[in-house]
């Protein structure tokens, strides 16, 4: 613009068209009109910077609504929902079989479950029509079954365990000298009748016993206690630590297997791997026996 202005003006001098003062005002005029459209210009960028700015901010309220419009459509409840449901029937279905396998410990114990096992069919509908408020509450009505033959059997086991003929078993705290004997010991959570084996540890020997020769993860040797003593040649037997049973659903895939530290008689160490630093109580019976609080104060 200003070399159009420049060239006008070399045109009018040279021509002698205008004298200076005409000539004066049209260059003042020349120069406002240039100022005039550089100040338009200039005002019709800044619009357009308001204007994109105005539409980045009604972009960004959009998408926020977009947002908060999707956080709040039924597939978000849905989703939430669905992971409440699911943690629900992960702990009914735990809670199902942990009363299953409390069932079976009373079949094992000549109980009849008959009662038991048509609730626990219930139970198990339920479930998988995903009635779980039924469920649950079927399930603390087994539960309570349960716990009532229980506390009839420890009722049962503390009368019977009174010598035949007497009331009571005597009274003592102190270990008998030789064989077999029943008695009540006093400690300070209650009165217990136990049933004791005394024996000479000079002339006695204790057996520790196993059915599977080595490390064992799933489908385990098992034998009844009575064909351990037998073939022992034993007087006396005792079960040792738990084993996973076969009949748990919990157990599938490590069936009569178990997780503590033992040394059979034939020195072979089991789950060795397992208990590096076994935190768990031991007996060790070595010329005599000793009971420690934690294995790894034996060593291995």
């Amino acid at each position: 613009m200003k070399k159009v202005v420049r060239h006008i003006v070399k045109y009018i001098e040279k021509h002698k068209l205008l004298d200076g003062l005409v000539l004066f005002t049209i260059f003042i005029l020349l120069i406002l009109l240039i100022a005039s459209v550089q100040f338009i210009a200039e005002k019709e960028l800044f619009g357009s910077a308001v204007n994109r700015g105005n539409k980045l901010s009604s972009q960004l309220t959009s998408a926020t609504k977009a947002y908060l419009d999707l956080k709040n459509q039924d597939q978000y409840k849905i989703n939430q929902g669905l992971k409440t449901e699911i943690k629900h029937i992960h702990t009914s279905y735990g809670d199902s079989i942990t009363s299953y396998q409390k069932m079976l410990d009373l079949q094992v114990q000549k109980q009849n479950i008959d009662a038991m096992t048509k609730l626990y069919i219930t139970i198990v509908h339920n479930l998988s029509v995903e009635n779980y408020a039924s469920a649950d509450a079927e399930i603390a009505d087994l539960n309570g079954q349960i716990k009532t033959v229980n506390d009839k059997l420890q009722a049962a086991q503390i009368a019977a365990g009174a010598p035949a003929g007497s009331a009571t078993a005597p009274v003592s705290n102190s270990a008998p000298g030789s064989g077999f004997s029943q008695q009540r010991v006093q400690t300070d959570a209650g009165s217990f009748t136990v049933d004791i084996i005394a024996g000479d540890l000079g002339s006695t020997r204790v057996v520790v016993d196993t059915a599977s020769d080595g490390d064992c993860g799933d489908s385990c040797p098992v034998m009844s206690l009575g064909d351990y003593v037998a073939r022992s040649g034993a007087y006396a037997g005792i079960n040792g630590t738990y084993f996973c049973p076969a009949a748990y659903p919990s157990c599938a895939g490590k069936t009569n297997s178990f997780d503590l530290l033992v040394m059979n008689k034939n020195k072979h160490y089991f789950n060795s791997d397992n208990n590096v630093y076994s935190t768990n109580p031991a007996f060790i019976f070595s010329g005599g026996v000793r009971v420690v609080s934690q294995a790894l104060q034996w060593g291995r």
